[in-house]
This record gives structure tokens, sequence and C-alpha cells, in this order.
């Protein structure tokens, strides 16, 4: 629902639970936004490579 003042828009109510999808998607955006970012920075490592390191850490 849409609150308007003179016309318009102000304010929007909406149930909680769609609140919290909202807030869900939001996170995984951003999620993705960040990933997107180390990519394009080379901040990246093949899976091998950090599988392989775990591995040896917990030796």
């Amino acid at each position: 629902m849409v609150i308007t003042q003179n016309g318009e828009a102000k304010a929007v109510i909406q149930s909680v639970r769609d609140y919290e999808e909202t807030q869900d998607t939001m996170a995984l955006l951003k999620i993705l936004a960040l990933g997107k970012q180390q990519l394009q920075a080379g901040k990246v490592r093949p899976a091998k490579s950090v599988i392989e390191s775990i591995r040896r850490s917990a030796e």
C-alpha cells in the first residue's frame, strides 16, 4: 500500500513476510555485487587450490 501526501508517494506499507523477502533478496544482490567486484579485481583462486590449502592447514 502506498501512502501519498499531496499526490506524491511518501511511504509504503507492506506485510512482514514481503519485507523479509525483500531484505533477503537485497542481501543476495549485495553478495553477488561483491563477488563481481572481486572477479573484476582479479581476487580469485581456483577452487582446487583453495581446497588443497584447507586440507594442508587441517593436517
